[in-house]
């Protein structure tokens, strides 16, 4: 199981930045995706879910509106579009199979791209 991601880097506030994780050792139009971040305290937050069609997407309170989950089972691509970006969401984000990041870390996770909101 490898997942990867890419697409983070320093953004100002209110920018935008489009996340990707690229799947391979498994079946990835099988599975719930998500998207979780450590924050700077080393806390993990769940930040989105989706199903394995797309269809259905969930977000946390404090993304919701802000942050669009989606994926390319072609592509075995999941993407996390973030747009008006706060200093707060700063942190690594991983993305990870299975709903909220359940899956074991080491195993279901991906290393993380870096994602830094600063004026």
């Amino acid at each position: 199981v490898q997942l990867l991601e890419s697409g983070g880097g320093l953004v100002q506030p209110g920018g935008s930045l489009r996340l990707s994780c690229v799947v391979s050792g498994f079946t990835f139009s099988n599975y719930y995706m998500s998207w979780v971040r450590q924050g700077p305290g080393k806390n993990y937050a769940w930040v989105a879910d989706i199903n394995s069609s797309g269809g259905t997407t969930y977000y946390s309170d404090s993304v919701k509106g802000r942050f669009t989950i989606s994926r390319d089972n072609a592509k075995n691509t999941l993407y996390l579009q973030m747009t008006s970006l706060k200093p707060e969401d700063t942190g690594l984000y991983y993305c990870a199979k299975g709903p909220r990041g359940q899956g074991d870390r080491s195993t279901y996770w991906g290393q993380g791209t870096q994602v830094t909101v600063s004026s």
